[in-house]
């Protein structure tokens, strides 16, 4: 007969205990005390208000709602007692009791409990006063120290000392505020791979559980205060069977045996930290329970019913109801907390997008979320868990933070790296500090190890194990310049940027750099100068130099639905001298050339900490994979190499074959987060979306820029430019400016854009209609106009900025080039008008500024004007063009409101078409800047026509003025 099933907290580990028993069909309901959001009345699991402090109460609930089965969430519970109490009256309870839980709820009872069975773990010693405290941190040889409070009260504070000057200060101020805790316990701070390693236990059988790691600082590059855990993945590809079966073994079966000789029979999940460390396996703490966010990534990876799993660990039959594991699966989790944490964090936050999230096939665990008039809102700490579980690691975190991405609440704070250490090991070499490069020259120049060779201190690096790719590559025509220049100081930058970069796009980092230099007749000068420009190379790229090397770059893994997002080769600069050389250099036919420096672009500063992002498919690909076509016009290509296009009288494939054209790497990205990812380079250098990966589909070149001739020409210094190439007309390109536009019920042009956008040439395309009120009659109009609309109730928001944000999201789903306003009643937020500057065009009824948009029919009439009219105009600069209307004697407010709304009626569709004909124009040849001078038009002239402008596009009957 199916049984109710208490589970006793509130977090995330919680919900996922209670999901899991849910899908047992032994379970026929699951209460959980007190829950949260994700727990309230969710199928077959309902939140219950019972206070579970209180023994006396959880035992009479169980008794009244015949539940056959109570599982305990949280550590302090099963300390304090709450199983013994509940088998005492009869209810069957999985945990540990409080003897057995004291393993983990108490510090000194652990470490004893370690050093009873000589199991091994780091050095420690506790102290009552800080004078006792700080005579030890001065008598020990620790390299680092972990300083944490004790006691029954005490909070999870945690100091890592790099000296024993921190260290006693951390001491003097736990031990001044009792609050922190009683006593202060200073331990060897162990460094190395952590893990999770968890079991079931009757008290005598083992059954381990897949190893899990979790993530415990706040943010990405383990940087930031430590947390109770920011995600996990499952299981841990750094770990071999042997060292699992060895953990098994000699760990976890000793410490349940260990603890049963003792008379504390432990009988429940048993978790245990571990430190991977030179020296072995070491033990840092006991859990009495699944750990959060272990929990989320262990239990939906077991094959067998969990309720079944449980019953015979407490019937001390564990032996013959083994947990199974799913095979060729891996889970990942990423936590989402709340703003301020892991210290006091916002509440009442709204939580949107779980529903979204769900659908991708992701299953989210609630912690810190609570329902408030029906709607999910945060309750602080750590809210969310978004878990995927898929074949391999590298998709299940693509998908895990694709869910991150889906959900939105104010102020979210989440990890991007979760699994990368996992990801080294499976599809990238290990990453090695800068910090811990040691070379060691013990020889150069010729060996007996045959040909040119030198050490590099391997384990010094800090990794036992590290998958290596080694790079060699030659300069070929760059050294013949430099010979005929006599310019050898860029040399060594421009060999070592070849190596690094063709390193990182193999998903590596630079470790060391080896030389090989051959000449004919040895010139110490030249070398000097050339080793110089390698040492100071190489410490810009973070490797060593152990003074004593050719490659096909390779982009990534190229998949369709992907992105190419192009990396500024930003150390490039041009600085031309006045020295000249005749002759010719190689096939390019020269007759002469100025001294130009282009020191080497080398591309780790964005990449380095980009390439361990789950967002990103590093290495590995070939040529052969992927096909691309990147537009050089969505880049900015420096001066230099426009220059050197005309003055070397180049061809464009001479010079995408050559050159790099100011992209100093390119990144394949996943479409739909692609602009999560170019934000995030943004903020360290420039970087654009240059195209897209496609199936490839012919033999020919895989990698052909479009547009390349014509954005060198445009690149080129005005000053170079001669006289017959200024006179070339340029053609606009063939092209639709993708339009917007944002209603709110109160506008009505939209009728006017949509027709205008319909005629014949024209340059703008409505792709999207957003309005921030729903059921109103421009949405309908949009739709049977056949253009998509989306709904972005601004009521739904917690803020200006996070409404702007989504709405922003969704002008980037549509690739929106130009928005328009039409009765938007909403202020828009600075950080979205910065973004969409001279993009967003919006009519005011008045001669802007002349009339403020409130009195635009009174003032003119009484103000005694002769002219009124509308401004249609960029929002945030306030530049427009005007359509002018004579305000001719006895007009009536009334009559002449409805004259402006005509002529707003038509300056707003030909303003758009003018705009959107100049961004196609611009978009075709750069930044070249275009404006017509105002004419006055006299008072009797009724909208007239202008002339066309002869730097621009031709400018529209009705208009005036230049944006």
């Amino acid at each position: 007969m199916a049984e109710r099933v208490l589970v006793i907290g509130s977090g995330g580990r919680e919900h996922a205990l209670a999901w899991k028993l849910a899908q047992s069909p032994h379970v026929k309901h699951v209460f959980v005390a007190p829950g949260n959001a994700g727990t309230a009345d969710n199928g077959k699991i309902s939140n219950s208000a019972v206070l579970v402090s209180n023994h006396t109460i959880v035992t009479q609930f169980c008794k009244d709602h015949n539940i056959g089965l109570v599982v305990v969430g949280p550590e302090a519970l099963l300390a304090a007692g709450i199983v013994d109490d509940l088998r005492a009256a009869g209810v069957r309870c999985f945990g540990p009791r409080a003897r057995a839980a004291q393993l983990a709820s108490s510090s000194s009872s652990g470490r004893a409990f370690l050093q009873r069975h000589g199991l091994p773990t780091a050095r420690w010693a506790a102290f009552s006063t800080p004078q006792e405290a700080c005579r030890f941190i001065s008598s020990t040889d620790f390299p680092a120290r972990v300083v944490r409070a004790r006691g029954p009260a005490a909070r999870k504070e945690v100091t890592i000392a790099a000296s024993k000057e921190e260290a006693c200060r951390a001491v003097q101020e736990i031990m001044q505020d009792r609050m922190f805790g009683e006593m202060v316990v200073i331990e060897e701070l162990l460094q190395g791979e952590e893990l999770s390693c968890c079991c079931f236990t009757d008290g005598v059988t083992v059954a381990s559980v897949p190893p899990a790691q979790p993530h415990k600082r706040l943010l990405d590059g383990e940087q930031g205060p430590s947390t109770a855990g920011m995600g996990a993945y499952c299981p841990v590809p750094q770990v071999p069977e042997a060292l699992l079966e060895q953990i098994r073994g000699a760990i976890l079966q000793q410490v349940v045996d260990s603890l049963r000789q003792e008379g504390a029979a432990y009988v429940g999940v048993l978790q245990t930290g571990l430190m991977l460390t030179k020296e072995g396996v070491k033990i840092l703490n006991f859990k009495c329970q699944f750990g959060d966010p272990q929990c989320q990534v262990i239990l939906p990876l077991l094959k067998n019913d969990f309720y079944e799993v449980i019953q015979a660990t407490i019937d001390g039959k564990l032996c013959s109801c083994m947990p199974a594991w799913l095979e060729n699966r891996t889970a990942v989790c990423v936590v989402m907390a709340s703003p301020g944490y892991p210290g006091d964090s916002d509440k009442g936050k709204e939580v949107t997008g779980l529903l979204q999230a769900e659908a991708l096939g992701l299953q989210v665990f609630h912690g810190g979320t609570a329902l408030k008039d029906g709607r999910v809102v945060t309750r602080g700490g750590r809210v969310l868990s978004i878990t995927a579980v898929r074949q391999d690691l590298m998709e299940a975190l693509a998908e895990a933070n694709r869910g991150v991405a889906t959900i939105h609440f104010q102020g979210a704070t989440f990890r991007r790296d979760i699994g990368h250490r996992g990801l080294r090991l499976l599809r990238q070499p290990l990453y090695v500090s800068t910090a811990q490069m040691f070379p060691l020259p013990l020889t150069s120049g010729p060996s007996l190890l045959g040909g040119f060779a030198a050490f590099f201190d391997l384990k010094a690096s800090g990794y036992d194990d590290p998958i290596l790719v080694s790079q060699t590559k030659g300069l070929g025509p760059k050294l013949q310049v430099a010979q005929v220049c006599k310019r050898h100081d860029t040399i060594g930058q421009d060999l070592v940027a070849l190596c690094v970069n063709d390193l990182l796009a193999q998903g590596a980092e630079p470790l060391f750099f080896l030389s090989h230099l051959a000449c004919c007749k040895l010139d110490a000068e030249v070398m000097e100068t050339i080793k110089e420009g390698i040492a100071e190379a190489c410490r810009s790229a973070g490797c060593a130099f152990l003074e004593n090397c050719e490659s096909k770059n390779t982009v990534g893994r190229g998949k369709e639905r992907c992105l190419c997002v192009g990396l500024c080769s930003s150390r490039m600069k041009l600085e031309r001298k006045e020295r000249n050389f005749q002759g010719q250099v190689g096939h390019w036919g020269w007759k002469q050339l100025g001294v130009v420096e282009v020191v080497p672009a080398m591309a780790e500063d964005g990449l380095r900490w980009v390439l361990r992002s789950p967002q990103v498919s590093p290495g590995g690909g070939t040529e052969q994979q992927f096909q691309s076509s990147p537009d050089a016009l969505s880049w900015k290509i420096p001066e230099i190499f426009g220059w050197l296009y005309k003055e070397g009288n180049l061809s464009a494939e001479e010079m995408a074959q050559s050159l790099p054209c100011g992209i100093g790497a390119v990144l394949v990205v996943q479409k739909e987060l692609a602009q999560h990812v170019l934000q995030d380079i943004q903020r360290q250098q420039e970087a654009w979306l240059i195209g897209k990966v496609v199936a490839p589909h012919d033999t020919g070149s895989h990698i052909e820029v479009e547009n390349l001739a014509e954005a060198l020409q445009l690149s080129s210094p005005q000053q170079l430019l001669d006289a017959s190439t200024a006179e070339i007309q340029p053609q606009p390109r063939k092209r639709k400016v993708k339009v917007a536009v944002l209603v709110s019920g109160a506008g009505t042009a939209l009728p006017a854009l949509i027709g205008s956008a319909r005629e014949p040439g024209s340059c703008a395309q409505l792709v999207l209609v957003i309005s921030n009120r729903p059921g109103v009659q421009e949405l309908r109009s949009a739709a049977r106009a056949g253009i998509p609309t989306r709904v972005i109730d601004h009521k739904l928001y917690g803020s200006r900025s996070e409404f702007d944000s989504t709405i922003d999201r969704v002008l980037e789903e549509f690739s929106v080039e130009l928005i328009c306003l039409s009765g938007f009643r909403r202020v828009l937020s600075s950080p979205f008008l910065r973004k969409w500057k001279g993009k967003i065009l919006n009519a005011s009824p008045s001669l802007f500024p002349l009339i403020k948009d409130g009195k635009a029919q009174q003032e003119p009439l009484e103000s005694g004007f002769k002219i009124s009219g509308c401004t249609v105009h960029f929002v945030w600069e306030g530049v427009g063009t005007l359509g002018l209307l004579p305000v001719k004697t006895g007009k009536t407010w009334a009559a002449l409101g409805e004259r402006l709304q005509e002529a707003e009626l038509r300056a707003f569709p030909l303003a758009l078409q003018l705009v959107a004909s100049g961004a196609a124009w611009l978009g075709a040849h750069g930044r070249t800047c275009w404006r017509r001078e105002s004419q006055r038009l006299s008072p009797e002239e009724e909208l007239g026509g202008g002339a066309a402008s002869p730097e621009g596009p031709p400018e529209r009957e009705g208009l005036w003025g230049g944006p």
